[in-house]
Parts: C-alpha cells; sequence; structure tokens
C-alpha cells in the first residue's frame, strides 16, 4: 500500500510539474482583427515595437505628456480587457497609458512563461520615451514582471501601484497546494520582494481584504518589506478581482504620492 502511494504521489508531482503553466496563466486569445476591433471599442490603439508587431494597447493624451504609465496586468484574460485601469489613469492624468499583452495572450504570439513575460517588460519599457518619468501598475502576478523593471530601472521608474502583489509566488503556490513540493517544482520565480531591495520610489500598494486567490498576507509582507515610501491600503471584504477599479480622483491621490515622495508608511 505504502509503494502504491508513493507512486501515485509522485506521478501527482510529475503531472504538477509537466502542466504548471495551465494552473498560473490563463489567457483570453483573440485573432488580430478581433482584438483591434475590441481594442477601438474600449477606447485603445494599436501600441507596437519597432519591427510593427503590436506589444500592447495604448490611450495617448492629447495635451503635452507628462510621462508614461505601463500596465502589467494579470494571468486571466488580456490587455485589452484592462480598460477598467486606463481609463481612470488617462482621464485623471496628463500621461500616455500603455497595457503591455503578455506572449500569448490576445492576438499576442508565444506562449506565457516568466522568460517570455520579462523580455517582453523590457521590450516594452524601452519602448517608453526616454525623457520623461515612467509608472508601474501592476495586478496580481503582473507584481513580478513590475518589479524586475523597477529592479533593472530604479531611477526612471518613479512611482509604482500595486493591486493584489505577493512577495514570493512559489510561497503562494505552496500555500494553494501544500500537499506538493511547490517550492522545488515551480519554474516561474517571480519574486517581488527580492527584486525591489534596492529600488526606493514610492509605491502604493492595494490588497484585498478577502482575497481567496492571493490571501492578503502575502501582499502584506510585501509591503513590509519595502523600504522606500508606501501607502497601503486594505479594502475589507473585497476579493480578489475586486479592488483594481479605482476613480480619476483616487488616481490624482496616487500621483500627488508618487511626485511628492512622502518618507513616511501610511497605513
Amino acid at each position: 500500500m505504502f509503494y502504491a502511494l508513493a507512486i501515485i504521489y509522485v506521478v501527482v508531482c510529475l503531472s504538477a510539474c509537466a502542466f504548471q503553466r495551465r494552473l498560473i496563466y490563463f489567457p483570453t486569445k483573440l485573432i488580430a482583427s478581433a482584438a483591434e476591433q475590441a481594442a477601438a471599442q474600449n477606447g485603445f490603439s494599436p501600441w507596437r515595437n519597432q519591427a510593427g508587431q503590436i506589444i500592447g494597447w495604448k490611450m495617448t493624451v492629447k495635451v503635452a505628456s507628462t510621462g508614461s504609465v505601463l500596465v502589467i496586468h494579470g494571468n486571466a484574460g488580456c490587455a485589452i480587457d484592462r480598460s477598467y485601469l486606463a481609463e481612470p489613469i488617462h482621464e485623471a492624468l496628463p500621461l500616455d497609458v500603455h497595457v503591455l499583452e503578455f506572449p500569448g495572450y490576445g492576438a499576442r504570439a508565444g506562449s506565457p512563461n516568466m522568460t517570455s513575460i520579462l523580455v517582453a517588460a523590457e521590450e516594452a519599457f524601452g519602448q517608453l520615451p526616454q525623457d520623461k518619468p515612467v509608472y508601474l501598475v501592476s495586478e496580481s502576478i503582473g507584481a513580478g514582471a513590475a518589479a524586475h523593471l523597477a529592479k533593472l530601472h530604479p531611477d526612471r521608474v518613479k512611482g509604482m501601484a500595486m493591486f493584489v502583489p505577493y512577495d514570493d509566488l512559489a510561497s503562494v503556490g505552496q500555500r494553494a497546494m501544500p500537499y506538493l513540493p511547490v517550492r522545488l517544482l515551480l519554474r516561474d520565480r517571480y519574486q517581488p520582494a527580492l527584486w525591489l531591495r534596492s529600488y526606493r520610489s514610492p509605491i502604493q500598494f492595494v490588497l484585498a481584504g478577502a482575497d481567496e486567490v492571493i490571501p492578503t498576507k502575502f501582499g502584506q509582507r510585501l509591503h513590509d518589506s519595502y523600504q522606500g515610501p508606501k501607502q497601503l491600503q486594505i479594502i475589507p471584504g473585497a476579493h480578489h478581482n475586486e479592488v483594481e477599479e479605482q476613480s480619476p480622483e483616487w488616481w490624482q491621490g496616487v500621483f500627488a504620492f508618487w511626485t511628492e515622495k512622502p518618507m513616511l508608511s501610511v497605513h
């Protein structure tokens, strides 16, 4: 009996290892024409790289832009879905808003994994104006790519807003599957807490008080470990997908925090 159970456990572990990315990434896929039509309906225009490939979607201001916001979305849906983030920012601030599309999401070719997403994030960051500040907005798993960019470009990234983030993806996975050696099996090791150690610009943290996907404690750990200016907002009773939709006035407050750079944590 023991050997049979051991064999079953090994098979379960191997299966989890082989199919783990199907448990992490849930893309909505679209053909190119449908993506462009949906983007236009949501107020987006295509964001292309130097090769002319669409790497995301953008909303540009009609007045002179004072900087850029790069939105890095979560693990489900696609970039076009994130008008609920882009629109209030676009309405509130004189900033161009760019929403990165992950490889394998929307109409973008490729497959999602940590390497491909970090490479895509680096390419996208390089497409933004070099002479103006950049602000990063992330949700959920996107905290990893945002922290990676902040680590690479600490002088250019002038502020961040992180919705339902986490300190270390392996810790989240281990809690979700305590019967599996997730820390050993996980390939996509996003580590926002580690990657933000040398970053010191303001970060707005927004957590869901009843988060069933990334329990609040993992975002709390990230906030507590961060050594730069920070603000923490925990929305009581909110679930994982219920905290990102904020008003233009809220974003104006966040922008004031980014630019004023207070030195004390706000709880």
